[in-house]
């Protein structure tokens, strides 16, 4: 099948070009050799919804996948260690069969010149820890900080970490949205603390990977989502701003600034008076905070969509599409506002906005407001669709998902129009490598370059995997 590039032509002299996985949306084997339960395998069992066994069979069949990253053009690759699959409650003695599981998988991507960037958690809390708090609890922290050392001593093979995946979006969804456990809906003081003491965790980390002096680069993760008022009137820019200044600034500044600015907490301050909530900083915690803020040697941005935001003066209700049955999405929080539809940008079946100048725009904003993100990556990118296989399917098949590439590559003419007005970007990891299992949404909603067929394992190439062939080889 031949491939035409259409609007990128060329990608950057040793761009970073790569896919992204997480351990519990491919690894599966959640009972073998020993690994603990994470914050989901209960949760999962009690809804009866879906399992995320066997996942993508990561956890057996990475060397396919590895291979088959090096036959389409990818030099790196993002993968997570599972927290329990190494200490099963969250602390304690290490379980040598999970160490030696990632020695081998990190093995297998450099044997294969494909670069391994680890995340350390990745929405996926030890239960023991998460029964006593999760990030609520101070106590979480300790262990987090305690768990990031074994691993640098552990895995010195690792050269590229990031700490959290997505801060906001575990707050979010634990405590706002409730599509996640333990399932609250708009407790604000629980999400703002657990952002907090999630930004606290991450600078501990960075500050003793520093300290240390251990050899490699380390950042973290935010998903980032630009709000614009719409449509664009006083009172829905101030909508706008509120709901930016819970979902991106507060993170942003806590990362970057070393502190939250007046005016992000003016915004914030007033969406806790509005819900009767409260955020408690404790003595040295911004301290921890500045002086990590320096010390991030990059910044993986994630980028799915925007939202528009108009105001809204009444309680808070939402409803998650968690099925892709288009256009069933509804988000109003009091003292906030609420998520509106702009006709004039196209939506996924999740009514996901489809808006590549957010990705452009946000860019940036970071590059300009936030200098200490130095090194910027896109980490997740990618759109997620209802795919089956064709009939009378053979092993040499190719899915088509021309939409996933038309998607990928306007976001890509983004980044690369940030890059030429100066912005260190450097690098891309769609989201997602291959398919998996997809949390809330179980598995109908598939955004790999390798379509896997969960009931044998077996994989079948996608047309956007030719199509990242293709880029990657303008490389050379």
């Amino acid at each position: 099948m031949s491939i035409e590039l259409n609007r990128v032509k060329k990608l950057p002299k040793d761009f970073i070009w790569g896919g992204a996985t997480a351990a519990y949306q491919v690894e599966g084997a959640t009972k073998v050799d020993g690994k603990g339960k994470t914050m989901w395998d209960d949760y999962l069992k009690a809804q009866g919804r879906f399992a995320p066994d066997p996942a993508s069979d990561f956890y057996h069949l990475y060397p396919e996948d590895i291979r088959l990253s090096k036959k389409y053009g990818l030099n790196a690759i993002r993968v997570s260690i599972a927290w329990t699959r190494i200490f099963p409650k969250g602390y304690g003695e290490p379980v040598q069969a999970g160490v030696d599981y990632y020695h081998r998988l990190f093995k297998e991507c450099l044997d294969n010149g494909i670069e391994p960037y680890v995340s350390l958690h990745h929405f996926d809390s030890p239960k023991t820890l998460f029964d006593d708090g999760d990030w609520l609890n101070r106590k979480n922290i300790d262990h987090f900080v305690d768990y990031a050392k074994f691993c640098f001593d552990e895995f010195p093979e690792v050269t590229h970490w990031f700490t959290i995946n997505e801060l906001i979006s575990l707050a979010y969804s634990q405590y706002i949205q409730g599509n996640f456990p333990p399932s609250h809906k708009f407790d604000v003081t629980s999400a703002i603390q657990a952002e907090h003491n999630e930004l606290l965790a991450h600078a501990k980390v960075v500050n003793l990977f520093k300290d240390g002096g251990y050899k490699g680069k380390i950042g973290l993760i935010h998903v980032l989502q630009p709000v614009y008022p719409y449509p664009n009137t006083p009172e829905n820019q101030h909508a706008a701003d509120l709901s930016d200044a819970f979902m991106n600034a507060f993170l942003l500044d806590g990362t970057f600034k070393g502190e939250y600015t007046d005016k992000t907490m003016k915004l914030i301050n007033e969406i806790l008076d509005a819900n009767d909530a409260k955020l408690d900083i404790q003595d040295g915690d911004m301290d921890i905070l500045k002086k990590a803020s320096t010390r991030n040697d990059y910044f993986g941005l994630n980028y799915y969509q925007p939202s528009f935001f108009a105001a809204y003066d009444g309680e808070s209700t939402n409803h998650f599409n968690g099925t892709g049955e288009k256009g069933t999405s509804s988000f109003k929080f009091k003292g906030v506002g609420q998520a509106v539809k702009n006709p004039n940008i196209p939506t996924t079946d999740w009514d996901w906005n489809i808006y590549p100048e957010g990705l452009y725009d946000i860019l940036k904003r970071v590059s300009s407001e936030y200098p200490n993100s130095k090194e910027i990556f896109i980490t997740e990118n990618g759109l997620g669709l209802k795919e089956e296989l064709p009939e009378n399917v053979t092993d040499d098949t190719i899915i088509n998902d021309d939409k996933r590439i038309d998607f990928v590559d306007q976001h890509m003419e983004a980044i690369l129009k940030a890059r030429s007005k100066g912005v260190n970007v450097n690098g891309y990891f769609i989201w997602s490598l291959q398919d998996q299992f997809s949390w809330a949404n179980g598995y109908n909603k598939r955004y790999g370059l390798f379509f896997i067929d969960f009931a044998t394992q077996k994989r079948y190439i996608k047309k956007s995997a030719l199509w990242y062939k293709a880029l990657a080889d303008t490389m050379k």
